[in-house]
């Protein structure tokens, strides 16, 4: 894109400092946004990105610098505070009440609002803003009956009800649909010519080119590069932001699968408190040698398909088999002693214990072996030799094998689950969004890493919301809509605009399971 850029910035950071214990997240940063801009904000996990942008919406407060709104010093101490300036961010993980209705969900909260609200008023609004942006959006659907890519333009409707003009966006496509990028795209574009602006986070390289005029790239801490979109290349950006060449191909043996490694027969597993299953009538064959990729928008069967076959969640009917072994609502140690591997979808919650050390973490999985443990005795020894080679294989980024990984950065932890379980793959491996919240040079490692795991002759089911990674990385690619496969494809003879079909549920699309 080509910009004229104003004299006065609508954002303007100055030298900005921002200390944690034993880290310097944010380094002398200065930031200029220009209105009717989109600045796209780069770099390699624990690079400061969020750090720099949770003290614009308020919620940080840097240790050094400041913050201008419009020319105007902003003295930021909330959320609330950088609303009032017309700052809002939209975060990866999406900030709704799901039982709540899509105007209910955008005033909640409103300071301004009289005791009796006028719904009338406040529907007309929406119905207007949603018309004039093309968000298309019905203020009376109640928000868990709405896709991931419709509760992303509530969040948009959201912020632009309230009067932000300035707009932070996490990975705003990580979660959508090719077509459901493509609006995204043009919806922004519509903003950005009533002079409204945007900050765009996101690690892939072809949408910084597509959607900004600037890109900012940060480099443990610091600024290493700002420059101008047109012109640049993805292996440019690739390059700025880990300081070294990136592969964008991968090297993998030729596809030469062998017998069936585990097998999902016809799973259904039903919703509790819903009227759809959360799996319908699921089968699925993955074989020694061979990486299956599963497609589809978030919220469409993806982690419950996983978590059946690994345990955390019981199957209503049909089977799940290990080498022909029944496996079928066993218990998640007997899934890992069947020699399968997973890496969870909510690394938070199921991937690691927070308030454990990065090596207890790590080691996790060998407590119950002869390696670490004899008897009540922890050979502690072999434990941090254990926890070091990891940590210098995957690159984790710690102080030290003895922090709380709670206190590493979200990329980070991904990685200390990522060595954990490719470290201890008997078989079958797991993997629930990898790469997600990864850089670009992490994101190479995690899919060379897969190959080579089905390479070794592993089974390897990977569950992926980027189409570009799926078909890079896996030999069949199966679309999940609505708990039910619609079709599993060969890479090799299938397209994006198929695939971007299947995910959206198209009617007329073949279906084999």
């Amino acid at each position: 894109m080509n910009q004229q850029t104003p004299q006065i910035p609508v954002v303007r950071m100055e030298h900005i400092t921002k200390h944690f214990p034993g880290v310097l997240a944010n380094d002398d940063v200065s930031l200029e946004l220009y209105p009717g801009q989109v600045l796209a904000l780069l770099g390699e996990n624990g690079a400061g990105k969020s750090t720099l942008m949770n003290m614009l919406v308020g919620l940080y407060r840097p240790d050094g610098g400041s913050i201008y709104i419009r020319g105007e010093l902003a003295d930021i101490h909330s959320p609330q505070d950088s609303m009032a300036l017309g700052v809002g961010m939209i975060h990866q993980e999406f900030m709704l009440v799901g039982n709540m209705t899509v105007a209910e969900n955008i005033v909640l909260g409103m300071r301004d609002l009289p005791f009796v609200p006028k719904i009338d008023e406040i529907r007309a609004r929406i119905t207007e803003l949603s018309k004039r942006y093309g968000l298309q959006v019905d203020p009376d659907a109640v928000i868990h009956d709405l896709s991931v890519g419709e509760q992303q333009r509530v969040e948009i409707l959201k912020l632009v009800y309230r009067g932000a003009d300035i707009l932070i966006l996490d990975e705003p496509t990580a979660v959508l649909t090719p077509g459901e990028s493509r609006d995204l795209n043009k919806i922004i574009k519509k903003m950005l010519s009533e002079g409204k602006s945007a900050i765009f986070i996101t690690h892939k390289m072809d949408e910084v080119i597509e959607f900004s005029h600037k890109v900012q790239v940060l480099r443990k801490g610091k600024t290493v590069n700002t420059c101008d979109t047109a012109g640049v290349t993805p292996q440019d950006l690739a390059n700025m932001m880990v300081g070294r060449d990136i592969l964008f191909s991968l090297d993998r043996c030729a596809y030469n699968p062998g017998g069936v490694k585990l097998k999902v027969d016809h799973v259904t597993v039903v919703n509790p408190i819903g009227s759809r299953p959360f799996l319908d009538d699921v089968s699925l064959e993955i074989h020694r040698g061979e990486i299956i990729g599963i497609a589809g928008v978030a919220g469409n069967g993806q982690t419950q398909l996983t978590e059946a076959i690994t345990g955390l969640l019981h199957c209503t009917s049909g089977k799940i088999l290990i080498d022909g072994k029944d496996m079928t609502n066993s218990t998640p140690l007997q899934v890992i002693r069947a020699g399968v591997s997973h890496i969870p979808a909510d690394r938070g919650a199921n991937g690691v214990v927070g308030d454990m050390s990065v090596g207890d973490n790590l080691a996790m999985k060998k407590y119950r072996t002869s390696e670490i443990s004899r008897g009540a005795v922890i050979k502690r020894s072999f434990l941090r030799a254990f926890a070091d080679k990891l940590i210098e294989a995957f690159v984790i980024k710690t102080p030290d094998q003895d922090t709380c990984v709670k206190f590493l950065s979200g990329g980070n932890i991904q990685k200390t689950i990522l060595a954990r379980e490719i470290d201890s793959c008997g078989g079958v491996l797991i993997a629930v969004y990898p790469s997600r919240g990864l850089d670009v040079g992490a994101t190479e490692a995690v899919r060379q890493n897969l190959i080579l795991q089905r390479d070794k002759g592993n089974a390897v089911l990977l569950v992926s919301e980027e189409l570009d990674e799926l078909q890079m990385v896996a030999d069949k690619i199966a679309v999940m809509f609505e708990g039910r496969i619609m079709g599993i494809r060969d890479v090799k003879e299938t397209n994006t605009e198929e695939l971007g079909m299947m995910m959206a549920g198209a009617a007329g699309v073949r279906r084999n399971a």
